[in-house]
């Protein structure tokens, strides 16, 4: 495994458009570590629809950048004191949704300096019931990455001015607000540490270092930087990519399930089905746009639906959430 440092750069359009560089141009058998810290930012979730995530004012009176990212899962704020972690290495068919595998060298860099995290629920590392890290995945042609925050010192107010977090999710988990289940590791810190002095310690846990200076790195040439800058210019900097246009609907149904939240709007016009449109913070390896073709242009009637949905595979798309699950919120 090699590390790759880029640079101190803070724009989430940049750090998200390297870490899509390495994962299709670089080596299918190798496997690296990428940490980014942005400035203030809302990492949009491949399938959500941003406007309903966000509280628009807020973050355009604060000049938030909002930015969609490949892989699935909620929206996240990130700041200068939240560290991003990117597991970059090959998809053997077994890895993906195994949120063990990737966040156990993180949890116990943490348990090292005396954090008692720990893996919970699909892909949260808390320590004592409260959020220090949300982790999600992304896989394509072979290659994958397992990304996660690690909210050293964040801004947490910030976070929830920033935020809008659906009822149904608040619901599911028993809590009476985000602010209630998130927690700064600092909390469990016995002594304040600076966001560089933070990512040595981890760093030098995961690769069994003394000194980052013998950490095996790969440094990004000038033709790297090329190729990620145009990336970041034709997706990351995009409108279309970030936010994206909705066509109108007269049917919606949501429901969070235990392998996440799966909303479903609908156009249904003189019994036809002739727009579809699925939200949500769920992982599937599959692209949404062909499960939501699938469902195009059928009639509205449970024969029809279950007829369409029973040609797919469900699970591709929507991770752990079953036909039979998907079909509750269809008709």
């Amino acid at each position: 495994m090699k590390f790759i440092d880029n640079k101190g750069i803070t724009d989430p359009r940049i750090n998200l458009a390297i870490e899509e560089y390495i994962l299709e141009n670089f080596g299918e058998q190798d496997t690296y570590l990428l940490f980014y810290v942005n400035s203030p930012s809302i990492i949009i979730g491949r399938n959500q629809n941003t406007i309903e995530e966000i509280n628009t004012d807020y973050v355009d009176e604060n000049n938030i950048k909002v930015v969609r990212r490949l892989s699935g899962g909620g929206a996240v704020y990130h700041d200068e004191q939240n560290l991003n972690f990117s597991f970059i290495t090959k998809d053997d068919g077994e890895s993906f949704q195994n949120f063990a595998k990737f966040t156990q060298p993180v949890v116990d860099a943490l348990n090292n300096i005396g954090v008692p995290v720990e893996l919970q629920g699909r892909n949260d590392l808390v320590v004592e019931s409260r959020k220090i890290s949300g982790n999600a995945m992304f896989s394509t042609r072979g290659r994958m990455f397992s990304h996660g925050t690690l909210m050293l010192d964040s801004q947490l107010e910030e976070l929830t001015k920033a935020l809008k977090v659906k009822k149904i999710k608040i619901e599911s988990k028993g809590i009476k607000s985000i602010r209630s289940r998130v927690a700064n590791i600092a909390e469990y810190l016995d002594h304040p540490i600076s966001m560089d002095e933070f990512k040595e310690l981890i760093l030098r846990y995961i690769f069994d270092v003394e000194d980052v200076k013998d950490v095996p790195q790969y440094v990004l040439t000038e033709e790297d930087w090329a190729k990620i800058n145009e990336i970041s210019e034709k997706r990351y900097q995009q409108w279309d990519w970030n936010y994206g246009k909705s066509p109108s609907f007269n049917y919606q149904e949501s429901k969070k399930f235990p392998g996440g939240l799966v909303d479903v709007r609908l156009d249904v016009k003189k019994g036809i089905i002739e727009n579809c449109i699925i939200y949500g913070d769920f992982f599937g390896l599959g692209n949404i746009k062909e499960l939501e073709n699938a469902l195009t242009g059928i009639r509205h009637n449970r024969d029809a639906i279950k007829e369409a949905v029973d040609q797919v595979d469900v699970s591709h798309y929507l991770g752990r959430i079953s036909k039979e699950e998907f079909l509750e919120l269809l008709y």
